[in-house]
């Protein structure tokens, strides 16, 4: 069976009496050229042992089990599970997981059942769902670098630098963690059903260290989320109104130690400058303890 063939995979569907779920985000793809190439944007090799999310009907999941040493894939949809055995029968590499990645132990999950192979992630992950389950995936710190197709905004404010419209939060985080690069578009012509929106392939590949020293990262992504939280607003306001103890007197000050304009905004900092910012707030607050 051609597992990107939509006449098939209707008949296929309409055998088990399936029906896509919006709550899930579910869009399986119909063009045989995205799994491949998402397959061999993810260097796997036999030597590799991959986390799946979200499966659908497993024409991804085959063209990883075609190069990996080891598939394991979580599905939320019960309602696939006689899809998928029928649909990867006879792939010894794979393993389906049912239920939700959002409640899995991943590095414990990552020791039992990919141990002793390379670990990395590969996945069309539903939209909904996207910023968390990366997240998740980022913090768990066990991944040699993630593979996923998403939303090409999301990639976009993922990839962002210090000045552009889609620069924020999220991305920062992901740039703290990992080295993030947009690879391809995928239409929407290539899904059933169609979504509204186009789909970009990136992947993250996990950093051996931050790109700048910090000494308290928790502190420092506090400021982060303080800045863009109120990014209309002056950072000196963003971060006297965003950080308990800080005041707008303290904040200029901060500012004014680490040779910036009190003037300006958060969305021109860079990352070596949040670091900045947040180190010399620190020892004001630090004051107070």
């Amino acid at each position: 069976m051609k597992l990107t063939d939509i006449n098939q995979i209707k008949a296929l569907l309409a055998r088990h009496g399936f029906r896509f779920s919006k709550s899930m985000g579910q869009n399986f793809l119909v063009a045989d050229w995205v799994p491949e190439e998402i397959a061999a944007a993810a260097r796997i090799d036999r030597d590799t042992g991959v986390l799946e999310i979200g499966p659908g009907i497993g024409c991804l999941t085959a063209k990883l089990s075609d190069r990996a040493g080891k598939v394991l894939s979580i599905e939320l949809d019960k309602a696939l599970k006689p899809i998928l055995a029928e649909t990867l029968e006879g792939r010894e590499n794979v393993e389906i997981l049912f239920g939700d990645v959002l409640r899995q132990d991943l590095p414990a999950l990552v020791r039992e059942q990919l141990s002793p192979l390379r670990p990395v992630v590969c996945a069309n992950l539903p939209y909904n769902v996207t910023s968390p389950v990366l997240t998740a995936l980022i913090r768990a710190d066990c991944f040699e670098q993630i593979t996923v197709m998403i939303q090409r905004e999301v990639a976009r404010r993922i990839c962002a630098g210090a000045g552009s419209a889609d620069y924020g939060a999220f991305g920062l985080f992901v740039q703290w963690y990992t080295e993030p690069a947009i690879l391809f578009d995928v239409p929407p012509s290539c899904f059933i059903p169609q979504p509204k929106v186009t789909s970009t392939v990136i992947r993250l590949k996990r950093r051996e260290a931050p790109p700048v020293q910090v000494r308290d990262e928790e502190l420092l992504f506090r400021v982060i989320r303080a800045a863009f939280n109120q990014r209309r607003k002056t950072l000196v306001n963003a971060l006297s109104s965003g950080i308990g103890g800080l005041s707008k007197e303290r904040a200029e000050r901060a500012l004014t130690n680490c040779g910036f304009d009190t003037k300006i905004r958060g969305e021109v900092l860079d990352i070596v400058g949040f670091a900045k910012i947040s180190d010399e707030i620190g020892n004001y607050l630090s004051v107070d303890l």
